[in-house]
């Protein structure tokens, strides 16, 4: 008996964590539709592949509630957005702005394009 109550208590004890969700609660549909949208535009700054959407580490928790925060107190997505990249650079956001050093990341690879098909046609008419 003393074994089976050990088992219990242990697995519930293991099953705390998957409890620790935390729960958004809107006014109205538009802010949770605009809630779930930026967050999965927004880039994990720990795990730089996915978006705070499907990341569960602890500085996507925080900015996950700092996101909800925002859209409760009727901060707009462009105040959102700017507030994460000021905070986490421009590379947090996975549409960045047509500006400054992100030129290179619109227009790299069509440049990378054209260079290799130059390379293509110089390389097959000699």
């Amino acid at each position: 008996m003393l074994k089976k109550l050990i088992f219990i208590l242990s697995v519930c004890s293991l099953s705390v964590p998957a409890f620790d969700q935390m729960i958004y609660e809107f006014d109205d549909t538009l802010q949770e539709k605009r809630f779930y949208s930026l967050i999965s535009e927004i880039r994990c700054p720990k795990c730089t592949s996915g978006s705070i959407a499907s990341s569960d580490v602890p500085v996507s928790r925080d900015l996950k509630n700092k996101v909800y925060e925002l859209i409760i107190s009727g901060s707009s997505d462009q105040e959102i957005k700017a507030y994460v990249s000021k905070r986490f650079g421009d590379f947090s956001n996975y549409r960045p702005a047509l500006a400054g050093a992100n030129y290179f990341l619109w227009f790299g690879p069509l440049i990378f394009f054209a260079l290799m098909l130059t390379v293509f046609f110089y390389k097959r008419g000699t």
